[in-house]
């Protein structure tokens, strides 16, 4: 059984409408490029066919993940979270103080990262190492660039 992942309503809203769009669209266009390749004769040695048959199997695999996530998805409304300590879908401002460098980040589920805006997973290292601190708390971190002495300044929705 997959774990519980806490998702935004947005986020929930993005994982269900790229599973409709990879069961109807994406499924469609995988069995045309099947039908295709394999009308170009002899299946043994068809590259192409080959290709669309893998591209089927990672379709199916991202469908399958993508229904699990959703099975196992608890939506958290953002007005109902206790800001005493870092949470799922809080943002948290923190300290790097090696680099004497605020940052900003929310944390969320890994379905819904994407570090370009500040969204960071609460299975990654800093993440994890945040989750349950509080204002003026201090946290190392191992990341592959080595170890990071981060300080919790604020939590914020």
């Amino acid at each position: 059984m997959s774990k519980v992942q806490y998702l935004t309503q947005e986020g929930y809203d993005k994982l269900e409408a790229e599973l409709k769009d990879l069961k109807t669209r994406g499924r469609k266009e995988i069995a045309n490029d099947i039908a295709e390749a394999r009308a170009k004769g002899d299946l043994s040695e068809n590259a192409e066919y080959d290709a669309a048959k893998e591209a089927q199997g990672h379709l199916e695999d991202r469908i399958t993940k993508l229904e699990d996530a959703l099975a196992n998805a608890r939506v958290l409304d953002k007005k109902d979270l206790d800001l005493s300590k870092v949470r799922v879908l809080t943002t948290v401002t923190i300290l790097n103080k090696k680099m004497d460098k605020e940052m900003k980040y929310t944390l969320v589920s890994a379905n819904e990262a994407d570090f370009k805006e500040g969204k960071i997973s609460v299975d990654s290292p800093i993440g994890k190492a945040l989750m349950g601190r509080e204002i003026g708390e201090t946290v190392e971190v191992d990341v592959p660039a080595g170890k990071l002495e981060l300080e919790v300044k604020n939590i914020e929705i």
